[in-house]
């Protein structure tokens, strides 16, 4: 979700927000026809299975003696070929204690079981993103997601909200800056392991994200209601991450993180106490192409309610995110044209969920820069008569 562009967006929803989790308690025995999807668009149920790529973090966090530092390379090489052939890994040995992980869990499955008028009352909209909703995408008539979220800044500091986050359970703020922190310094090893691995300096990929003054972060707690047919609907729809790389906390209860490999969804398999990864479009974007993000979405369930918590590092809204040069060649030209992370962020969100789309489109020159022209022409009409209006 774009937070920087508040003055471009409606202060309300086209329609009114009806918690999903709400319908859910109330026994609808059918799917609402704004939740349907089409048919192309429907999981098939049950999906294969997928075991996911797995990265040792603990290589990395030692490198001291001949031993460690090939335990590194061997790491390295895994994670190269993740990032290359997969899009996505588990991580292992990270460094976040189950203790903190298990109280975010406990903390947010709490919030999502108060009442629904407490809930509410943290409702965010499309100009205020920050808080509890049931839909990201502000077109009038769209198609639904079954799931209710809750959305944070994490970083930079000036744009996160303490006062936004939820009161109650009485413990949760704390808990979440506790957990945030945590993922945030697994995340620097992250950023530093991939640009080792795609032959750049270690501090590279932190350095073009905006190092420790620019960096940015924020975290989506996701939750999906039981589903009366899930076979006709998404939890949440095929994407990719417009940003860096997306850490999830998966459900230890059911499953339902599904990716796309070719042509066929697979279900992933979360390994007891990991985190699955996801390479983000910005990453394909510096890689130039070496890295590929992953279309992934969420399938609903009819048996039991579904909970995770991603987390994102992204970079800084304002710097121009392109190739790194050392990746580009006669032989492996440039792939994108530069573009500020907030521009391709909002491009991203103005044209919905779908797939990969917005980042093949940014492959195509002539069709980016027309689409991208014309949203900053209308980006800037409407803050020139959003400023006359102040005035």
């Amino acid at each position: 979700m774009d937070t920087t562009a508040s003055c471009s967006l409606p202060d309300a929803w086209p329609e009114p927000v009806v918690p999903v989790q709400s319908l859910s308690e109330a026994g609808v025995s059918a799917v609402p026809p704004q939740y349907i999807k089409p048919p192309q668009d429907r999981p098939v149920l049950p999906a294969p299975s997928l075991d996911v790529p797995t990265v040792d973090v603990a290589a990395f966090l030692d490198l001291d003696g001949a031993a460690a530092a090939c335990a590194a390379a061997e790491q390295l090489k895994n994670l190269a070929e993740a990032c290359s052939k997969h899009g996505f890994f588990q991580v292992v040995n990270h460094g976040v204690q189950a203790s903190t992980v298990e109280r975010m869990r406990g903390a947010w499955r709490r919030f999502f079981a108060l009442e629904m008028e407490e809930k509410k009352a943290c409702s965010n909209s499309p100009s205020a993103p920050e808080g509890y909703g049931s839909r990201a995408g502000v077109e009038k008539g769209a198609l639904l997601d079954w799931g209710d979220y809750y959305f944070l800044n994490i970083l930079p500091r000036e744009i996160k909200r303490r006062n936004k986050w939820p009161k109650s359970p009485h413990d949760l703020r704390e808990i979440t800056e506790d957990y945030g922190r945590d993922l945030m310094n697994l995340c620097e090893v992250l950023l530093k392991a991939m640009s080792l691995s795609l032959g750049l300096g270690e501090n590279q990929l932190h350095a073009a994200f905006g190092s420790d003054d620019g960096i940015s972060a924020c975290m989506r707690v996701n939750y999906y209601p039981k589903c009366p047919q899930p076979e006709l609907t998404l939890g949440i729809s095929s994407h990719s991450d417009a940003g860096g790389i997306a850490v999830l906390l998966a459900d230890d209860r059911v499953k339902g993180t599904q990716v796309l490999k070719g042509d066929t969804w697979y279900t992933v398999q979360p390994i007891p106490n990991a985190f699955l990864v996801n390479v983000g479009d910005q990453i394909q974007i510096i890689s130039n192409d070496k890295y590929k993000s992953v279309e992934h979405r969420a399938v609903a369930s009819s048996d039991d309610a579904r909970f995770t918590v991603a987390f994102f590092c992204n970079p800084s809204g304002n710097l121009p995110i392109g190739p790194a040069a050392q990746l580009v060649s006669s032989q492996s030209p440039a792939l994108y044209t530069p573009i500020v992370f907030d521009e391709y962020r909002r491009f991203s969100r103005r044209r919905g969920l779908k797939g990969k789309s917005q980042l093949e489109a940014m492959k195509n020159s002539k069709i980016a820069q027309v689409e991208l022209i014309a949203y900053r022409d209308a980006q800037i009409n409407l803050r020139n008569l959003f400023t006359s209006d102040k005035n």
